[in-house]
């Protein structure tokens, strides 16, 4: 999805330099920081809290939808894991089809049920729906189910270019929303109506909420956790996730495609001949917010794939029991692999020590690269 986008993107942008069209190009801005963004008044964030309220049942159903065919790793997982960690919601991982749900760009995980079982067990339908990134935006499966959820009173959560699902379905027509950056102008093209909001994580509007790019999930579910059970529960969710602070604040100015960017996409590309791979060995109880970051991560470098594998078992249960289906079933990693570190560590730690493992590997402008995919403000160690 994004990665094959983006490499096309870069290839004709390099193309368009080359004949001196592409001078439009910035430099790469210095990463920003919380600092960097426009503050968030607080009532424009009490009436964000007050629109994502669970709409009917004390323990609200969450129900987390996936293509079986192609959904973003983190997207997926990661709503799925802190809402389970917070304990203040019933979370469903569903698939279109039956079968294993395939992840973009690495992992393949087992959803708890079809949308079909789901609707026949809750045909009242869920509290929340939250839509991942996915291979395409226009399955009609998954935008008829969107608009019956809506219909039936859920409020839709488009997650980083989930968004452009999101607004295929005709939800966001006339409202206000965000999305990751290298999607917006195609999304704003398709959907005029859509009132563009920048400088913002999330964006809250009439039943359904937006976010930006990938990592904007973290905050994004810490708000929906303290819209279902207050501030204090999302601050310990918060610390458990290693998250010292958070909120909807964003610095959309400092994520667009740059030359460095490109270049730097092409150049890796290009070293067909110097790829590899990275293992990740599953564990039993392993946490899957660290693993979705480290795994997408290393997946985003145009150098390298994370491999999954395991000692044995079709499928390792983690922390918060999403089935994760191992690529390789061996006691040892896969030859020729280089092993990923920091799957053990909270996920806001875990991505920021891969990232930082990325620059030493393979140089800090391809530690960017993911950083910007990831659309995470992210500043190299000294």
């Amino acid at each position: 999805m994004l990665n094959r986008h983006v490499v096309l993107g870069a290839l004709v942008l390099v193309l368009l330099t080359l004949a001196g069209l592409g001078a439009w190009l910035y430099s790469l801005p210095p990463a920003p920081t919380q600092a960097d963004a426009p503050p968030v008044a607080a009532d424009e964030m009490d009436a964000m809290l007050a629109s994502l309220k669970p709409p009917r049942r004390q323990r609200p159903l969450v129900a987390v939808v996936g293509l079986n065919d192609a959904t973003e790793t983190t997207d997926y997982l990661m709503p799925t894991g802190i809402l389970r960690r917070a304990g203040v919601a019933e979370v469903v991982m569903l698939s279109t089809g039956q079968g294993p749900v395939k992840l973009f760009p690495t992992l393949t995980v087992q959803a708890d049920a079809t949308i079909t079982h789901f609707d026949a067990r809750h045909p009242a339908g869920a509290d929340y729906v939250i839509v991942p990134a996915m291979s395409r935006d226009d399955d009609p499966t998954v935008l008829a189910w969107l608009r019956e959820q809506s219909r039936k009173g859920a409020i839709i959560l488009g997650v980083c270019a989930g968004a452009k699902v999101v607004a295929a379905a005709g939800l966001l027509d006339g409202k206000r929303a965000t999305t990751h950056w290298y999607y917006l102008r195609d999304m704003l093209g398709k959907h005029p109506s859509i009132a563009y909001v920048a400088d913002r994580r999330v964006v809250a509007d009439r039943g359904v909420a937006t976010s930006t790019g990938i990592s904007a999930s973290m905050p994004m579910m810490l708000i929906l956790i303290e819209a279902m059970a207050g501030r204090q529960k999302a601050e310990a969710v918060a610390r458990d996730l290693g998250l010292p602070a958070w909120d909807a604040r964003h610095a959309s100015h400092a994520f667009k495609q740059t030359r460095p960017f490109t270049t730097t996409v092409l150049g890796n590309v290009l070293a067909f001949w110097n790829r590899e791979h990275i293992g990740v060995e599953l564990q039993p109880g392993m946490d899957e917010v660290s693993l979705a970051l480290v795994a997408d991560a290393w997946s985003r470098t145009y150098r390298s794939r994370a491999v999954s594998f395991a000692a044995a078992s079709p499928a390792v249960e983690t922390r918060n029991e999403v089935r994760v289906i191992p690529e390789t079933v061996s006691a040892d990693p896969p030859p020729a692999t280089h092993m990923a570190p920091f799957t053990d560590q909270r996920p806001a730690r875990a991505l920021d020590r891969t990232l930082q493992a990325i620059a030493g590997r393979y140089g800090a402008r391809t530690a960017h690269v993911v950083a910007l995919q990831l659309e995470y403000p992210w500043r190299a160690l000294p």
